[in-house]
């Protein structure tokens, strides 16, 4: 089956078969360049169509000869000087290597238990670096079908703070709504609730200055929106909105000192066993 793909793949291309040796049957070229059939031995994936077969086969091979045709093209347009990639595969071989073995001491010497003392002392020690580029809000929201049952029993409950009032309207979301967001102690974007929830907010700040709550509906739909908590853009964030932001600062900040700790050790032990010299510079 495979064969007789290649075979009629190469009629629809209206490319001869060649064949530069005995063994090796020969399916394109670019000048002195060749493209051979075990060049493309399983890249078709087992199982699929006969028609995407010969379009997945016609995709490399045409990405072979474009990609041919340019480097050629570069091969002669270059000069020497920029054709010369040692010094760039070397460099790059070299920070490939320092990246893999930086990562694996990363991860066998980097503690990365951040306490919330921690987090709380970095908060209060950079509260000028956290001013908040977005809107944010505490808020519980629910949309649910027109034809969903006890709709009054809502309208009692989403703004409550009772606790047993709190549980009957989860209760009731995991029943009967189409979207949910009841975890009124986290912040969010208001711009997430935008999405979810279609209000008309013409201005944000006195929005949030002036409205708890929001009942609204469409053709099929009520909204309930209450909100419990805001801040405005250029305020200072909320630690529990940066808690997650400011733990990854700390642990990048313990994996720059923890390879500079490194790197100096190297150097003090290369210099006490002579295995390095740093000679003048002749002017």
């Amino acid at each position: 089956m495979r064969l007789f793909l290649f075979i009629f793949l190469f009629i629809t291309l209206s490319c001869s078969l060649m064949e530069k040796d005995s063994e090796e049957q020969v399916i394109a070229r670019v000048e002195e360049e060749y493209l051979y059939h075990s060049d493309i031995e399983g890249i078709v994936p087992e199982g699929i169509s006969e028609d995407d077969s010969v379009l997945i086969i016609n995709n490399y091979i045409q990405n072979w000869v474009k990609e041919n045709l340019i480097l050629q093209k570069a091969e002669l347009n270059l000069m020497e000087n920029q054709k010369d990639l040692k010094k760039q595969l070397e460099d790059y071989r070299k920070t490939l290597i320092i990246y893999s073995y930086e990562k694996e001491l990363i991860r066998q010497k980097l503690d990365t238990n951040v306490t919330k003392e921690e987090i709380k002392a970095f908060y209060d020690e950079n509260k000028q670096n956290f001013d908040l580029r977005d809107d944010i809000l505490k808020v519980r929201y629910l949309k649910v079908a027109k034809n969903a049952p006890q709709i009054k029993k809502i309208r009692k409950v989403y703004k409550s703070a009772k606790d047993e009032d709190v549980e009957k309207l989860n209760e009731y979301a995991h029943q009967f709504s189409e979207k949910f967001f009841l975890s009124d102690n986290q912040w969010i974007l208001f711009d997430e609730l935008l999405d979810e929830v279609p209000l008309n907010v013409i201005k944000r700040e006195g929005f949030l200055k002036n409205i708890k709550h929001v009942e609204l509906e469409d053709s099929l739909s009520y909204y309930f929106v209450y909100i419990k908590d805001y801040r405005l853009k250029n305020d200072v964030a909320p630690l529990s909105f940066e808690k997650l932001n400011i733990k990854n600062i700390i642990i990048n900040k313990r994996k720059l000192n923890l390879m500079n700790r490194i790197k100096n050790e190297l150097y003090q032990e290369a210099l006490m066993k002579k295995d390095i010299e740093i000679y003048d510079i002749k002017k």
